[in-house]
C-alpha cells in the first residue's frame, strides 16, 4: 500500500545506472518506488520484481498518465535526457535527471524552460558534490582559507574497456553520448571542480581519439581561466592503465588541498586544522569500472534533497542551471579542439555546440 506521504517515484531506463536510482529510492525517506519503465520489458519486469513494484510499463508516456508517479528518475541515454525530462514535466512530473542533463545545451534549456512552464522541479545528478570530503574543501575555498586562488585542477584518468564500448549501440556516440572521456565520465569531475573553484571565464583544449576504437574522443587536456582569476588544468582519459580515481588539487597563496575521489589527501593550510572528517567510505571511485564501488549513497541524497524541495518549494541543490555548467564547459572543450585549441570564451552560443573531434567509421569489433 503507498504511502500517502511519500512521493510516489518512477524509474525510467532499466540499464547500468536504473538500478541505482530504483534502490536509491528505495532507501530514500520521503520516497515510495512505485513504478519501472523500459523498451525492453524482461529487463523492466527483472528490476520491478527485484524491488517488488507492481507497475511496470514499456511507454514513457502510459507510465506518466499514472497519478501515483509524482517524480521521475530519468535514466535513459544522455541524448535522450531532455526529451524524457521534457515529457515528464509537461505530465506534472518532478524530475531527477542523470548526468548529464542532456548533450546540448538548446535542449538543456528547454527542459529547464518546461520545468518552470509546468511548475515542476529539476534536479540532476552529481553524487561527488554530496560527499562530505567536497563540501569540506568547498567551503575552505569559499570562506577564503586557501587565500587568493591560483592552481584549480581535474585529473581524471580513467580505464574503460573496448568491451564496454561494445557494450551498448549509444555508448560512445556524438548522438546520444555527446562525447567520451569527458561527456561519459569526465562530467562528474568537472562539475565538481566548477563547484569549488566557480565558473570558467575562457579556455583552451584539446580533445583526441587516442587508443579505443570509438568515434568520440578517448582523451582530452584542456587548459582554463576561472571567473575570479585563478587558472587550472582539466585531464580526461579513459584510455590509461589501470586507471584512479578522480583528484581535484586547489592551490592559492596561503594553502593547498588536494581531494582524491571522497578523501582529502593534503590539507597543506597553515594555521587551519585538517577537518577530522574528511572521507566517505562509501565512495570507492569507478576509475576502471564503470559500477565497481560505485555507492548508491549519493543517489540517496539526491532523491532526498529533490523529496524536500517539492514537499519545501525550493530549488533543488543542482538545479537545471547548475547541473547545465559542466556540460557548457565540456561543449567549449569541443569547440577550441574543432578550432585547433584556440581559446574560447563562455558563455556559448547554441551556435558553438558540436563535437570535438571528427567522427570516423568505427570499424567492427
Amino acid at each position: 500500500m503507498s504511502n500517502s506521504d511519500s512521493i510516489g517515484w518512477g524509474v525510467i531506463g532499466c540499464g547500468n545506472i536504473g538500478p541505482w536510482h530504483a534502490e536509491a529510492v528505495s532507501l530514500a525517506s520521503g520516497a515510495e518506488l512505485v513504478a519501472i519503465c523500459d523498451l525492453i520489458p524482461e529487463r523492466a519486469q527483472a528490476l520491478a520484481d527485484r524491488f517488488g513494484v507492481k507497475d511496470v510499463y514499456t511507454s514513457i508516456d502510459e507510465m506518466l498518465k499514472q497519478e501515483s508517479v509524482q517524480a521521475v528518475s530519468i535514466c535513459t541515454p544522455s541524448g535522450m535526457h531532455a526529451e524524457h525530462g521534457i515529457q515528464a514535466a509537461c505530465a506534472g512530473k518532478h524530475i531527477l535527471s542523470e548526468k548529464p542533463m542532456d548533450i546540448e545545451l538548446a535542449k538543456i534549456d528547454a527542459l529547464i524552460a518546461a520545468a518552470a512552464e509546468n511548475d515542476v522541479k529539476l534536479a540532476g545528478v552529481f553524487q561527488r558534490r554530496t560527499y562530505e570530503a567536497s563540501q569540506q574543501v568547498r567551503e575552505a575555498v569559499q570562506t577564503g582559507k586557501l587565500g587568493k586562488l591560483v592552481l584549480g585542477d581535474c585529473y581524471q584518468k580513467y580505464f574503460r574497456s573496448h568491451e564496454y564500448y561494445a557494450s551498448g549501440a549509444w555508448r560512445a556516440t556524438w548522438d546520444l553520448d555527446g562525447g567520451g572521456a569527458l561527456m561519459n565520465q569526465g562530467v562528474h569531475g568537472i562539475d565538481l571542480l566548477l563547484y569549488i573553484m566557480g565558473n570558467v571565464k575562457r579556455l583552451s583544449a584539446y580533445a583526441r581519439r587516442i587508443v579505443r576504437n570509438i568515434a568520440v574522443e578517448d582523451t582530452a587536456v584542456a587548459i582554463l581561466e576561472f571567473v575570479n582569476g585563478a587558472v587550472g588544468v582539466i585531464e580526461g582519459t579513459t584510455s590509461v592503465t589501470p586507471g584512479y580515481n578522480c583528484k581535484i588539487e586547489v592551490s592559492g597563496d596561503d594553502g593547498t588541498i588536494v581531494l582524491d575521489e571522497s578523501t582529502i589527501t593534503h590539507w597543506d593550510v597553515p594555521g587551519v586544522e585538517k577537518p577530522a572528517s574528511s572521507s566517505d567510505e562509501t565512495a570507492a571511485g569507478t576509475a576502471a569500472d564503470p559500477l565497481a564501488g560505485l555507492a548508491v549513497a549519493g543517489h540517496v541524497r539526491h532523491v532526498e534533497d529533490l523529496v524536500d524541495a517539492i514537499k519545501n518549494d525550493r530549488e533543488p541543490a543542482i538545479g537545471g542551471k547548475e547541473a547545465r555548467r559542466a556540460v557548457e564547459v565540456i561543449k567549449a572543450i569541443y569547440k577550441s579542439s574543432r578550432e585547433g585549441g584556440n581559446t574560447v570564451e563562455l558563455p556559448l552560443s547554441y551556435e558553438d555546440d558540436g563535437p570535438g573531434i571528427e567522427a570516423e567509421r568505427v570499424v567492427e569489433w
